[in-house]
Order: structure tokens, then sequence, then C-alpha cells
């Protein structure tokens, strides 16, 4: 007789499913109840059926895209991640960070849910790549799942030769960052329970609620000092920031291109939902406001200029030429890579430095202009523009690939 795994008595949750299908203020199922549920797959303690019936209720009645049921479930995904040295790894990372105005040398994200359908470049790879120039970052993502070219495919096309992200796990993750500011989280490493919903979710068609909680589920969460979270559409901005805050981030952003998209436009305005904590009371605050190309000091792009929608071959030729500074300045691609990474810098808090070293043809004077939302946008381009200019960006690109082919 087979001892498969699937074969397995699963639990049955129908009487949530019935309950969330035939919601009424009496019954509803509270995020605790649909975290517990949730938190089921990572076990594979539920039936196919059940999981693809659980992702579509909550799918369709809008539940999956509430602050209190992301704030849960995130967790639950953590809490199933594969476990981490925290006390280690936070040593590491106390010897290794480079503290400078109101960065005080943690780990740092950008990340995006995708399904924006505008299938641009890879650039919050490209723009957490530029900021590992100053900041610590833990850099969590996936295969492509709706573009051409997902961040995980990018890295393992690089060439003459690629980091071995599959060697960056819970054992290796120390000696990375002893090498390295920079880090990639690969999802199915630090997340295997998820692979229990995969087939699920490629039959099903819509995207469900594990397409939202990838940016907030980053296994390293207790270490990230800032992040930049974008989404993909505008009416679920502020219960990403809600959730965000509600999980106990102090310092981040969300942001949606107002074209539906997952990154701070090159085109017009992005729509911006920023965590600020009061000094004072400790209280986080969500401050809404939007910005644009000409607060950063650049000009628009269309995102067809933007959009090669490449392959990941084709892309990784792109990053390589952007880290070694040889694009040229007025370049589309570029600009909408500065901005990215700008927006990363300001809310780590790094360019509230009021005197800098870092030099980029001003002899390393801050730009103290603050733009909307209290931001000091032009200074972190400027910072942005250094990370390539010095050569600081392709120098931690380098290391990262060394110690992860070391490691493997």
């Amino acid at each position: 007789m087979s001892t498969n795994n699937d074969e397995e008595p699963k639990t049955s949750i129908t009487p949530l499913l019935k309950r969330l299908w035939h919601e009424s203020a009496a019954t509803k199922p509270d995020a605790s109840e649909i975290a517990a549920a949730v938190a089921l797959i990572f076990t594979n303690s539920l039936s196919e059926v059940q999981i693809g019936a659980l992702l579509t209720c909550l799918h369709f009645t809008d539940r999956d895209r509430q602050a209190d049921v992301l704030t849960k479930c995130s967790e639950a995904m953590r809490e199933f991640s594969a476990p981490i040295d925290i006390d280690g790894l936070s040593k590491v990372l106390a010897e290794r960070g480079r503290k400078e105005g109101d960065y005080h040398g943690g780990l740092c994200d950008i990340v995006g849910t995708g399904g924006d359908s505008h299938n641009t470049f890879n650039i919050s790879t490209t723009s957490s790549l530029l900021a590992a120039s100053l900041l610590m970052i833990g850099k969590h993502g996936n295969r492509a799942s709706t573009s051409r070219s997902g961040s995980a495919d990018l890295l393992a096309c690089v060439q003459p030769k690629a980091p071995q992200i599959a060697a960056v796990t819970p054992s290796t993750i120390r000696e990375v960052y002893a090498s390295s500011n920079y880090a990639f989280l690969f999802a199915p490493i630090f997340h295997p329970g998820a692979r229990h919903a995969a087939s699920i979710r490629k039959q099903l068609g819509w995207r469900t609620i594990f397409n939202l909680l990838g940016p907030l589920a980053n296994p390293l969460h207790p270490l990230i000092e800032s992040r930049v979270l974008g989404v993909a559409r505008k009416e679920i901005g502020p219960d990403f920031a809600e959730s965000l805050r509600q999980s106990g981030c102090a310092k981040g952003m969300v942001i949606c291109g107002d074209e539906e998209l997952d990154e701070l436009s090159c085109a017009g305005p992005t729509h911006c939902w920023r965590l600020v904590q009061n000094p004072d009371t400790k209280k986080v605050d969500i401050n809404y406001f939007t910005v644009s190309p000409s607060d950063f000091g650049l000009p628009t792009h269309s995102l067809s200029e933007v959009s090669p929608g490449q392959s990941p071959e084709v892309n990784a030729e792109i990053l390589m030429r952007i880290l070694k500074g040889e694009v040229p300045e007025d370049d589309p691609i570029l600009h909408f890579v500065y901005i990215n990474t700008a927006a990363l810098f300001v809310v780590s808090g790094i360019c509230d430095a009021d005197t800098s070293d870092i030099g980029h043809g001003d002899d390393g004077k801050v730009i103290t202009e603050r733009g909307p939302g209290g931001g000091r946008w032009k200074e972190g381009v400027r910072r942005a523009k250094w990370a390539i200019s010095s050569g600081e960006a392709y120098r931690q690109w380098e290391n990262f690939v060394e110690v992860t082919n070391r490691v493997a």
C-alpha cells in the first residue's frame, strides 16, 4: 500500500468555507481563523480541492485584500518558513551595516506584487543591487509568474558568471552577509510549504492571496529596517500600508504608479503611502502623497520605452551594462532605475544625513531640497548615480556572485 504523503488524511475546513462564501455579520470568519486555514496549506494538511476552494473564496469575497487578513496570513507564512538564526545574523549585520543619517544599518527590501501587466524591465531587482552600495539588502523574490522575467530568472541568466541563488539558505546566509551587502532570498528555499499550493494556483487562472503575501513574507522580517513595496492596484495601497504597520514596520512605503504599476512610475505620478514613526510618541503614521519624475530631477518617459518585454537573458545583459556604468545617462530605463533606487534610499533614512562623503560631480554636497512627503528625492538620485559611477554597486554584485558560488 502506498504511503505517499498526498494520500494521508487531510483536515477539513468545510465549515469555514461555508461561512466565507455565505458571509453575514454574525458568522463572518475573522482574520485569525482565515490565517489558521491558510497555515494548513504549508503543512500539506489540506486537499487540493479545499486549497482551491479557500483561495477562490478569499479572492471573490475580497477578504484576501484586507489589511488584517494580509497581516495574519503573512505572519503565518513567515512562521512556517525555514528557520533562520536571527540572533547570529543580527550580529553580522551590526558589524557590516554602514550607519548614516537616519539609517541604522539594518536590512532593506524593495519588492513588488507583480501582476501589473506592463512587463517592464526588472526595476526593483536592479534598484536593490544599486542600493546595496550603501544599504544592507535582503531581497525576497521568485521566478516569474505573470511576466517574462522574474527576479530569480534574471539573476540566473547573468553572464559570464551567475550567482547561485539556491545556495543562499538559512545555514549559509550569515556567510553571505559576511562577504556582501546583498542577499537574494529565493522564495522556494525559504518558504518550502508554499509548494503545496503551486499547482492549484496555476490551474485557477486568477491571482490569489499568495501573490499578495510574497512581498509581506520576507523571512528576514525581524531584521528589516525599511522597505519599499509596490502594488499593482491603487485601491489596495492603503490596506498594504496598514498591514505593514500592523506587522511592526516603522519605516516603509507602499507605491503604485498611476498606470496601475507596481513601481515608482517614470511616466507620471506615483501614489505613495509612507510609514513614518513619530520620534516622540513612537506612533507610526501613514502619510499619503504623490511623486513624479520631476521631483527626482528627471524627465518623464512613456512606459513603452521601459517595457521591452524581453527575455531574462536580454534583461540580464541590460542589468550588467547598468552596473558597469555602460548605459548612457539619458537612457529611460536608467532613469526608471534611479527613481526607484532613490525611493529606497529616502525611505531608509540615509538621505537625511546633512553631510556626505559620497561624491558625484558636486564634491559630495548633500541635496537638502525636500519634495512631496518630505523626502529628499533628488539626494536619493545623487546617491543612486554614485552607486554606479563609484563602482560600488558592481563591487557588491561581484561579492555576492563570489560568495554564493563559494558556498554552493
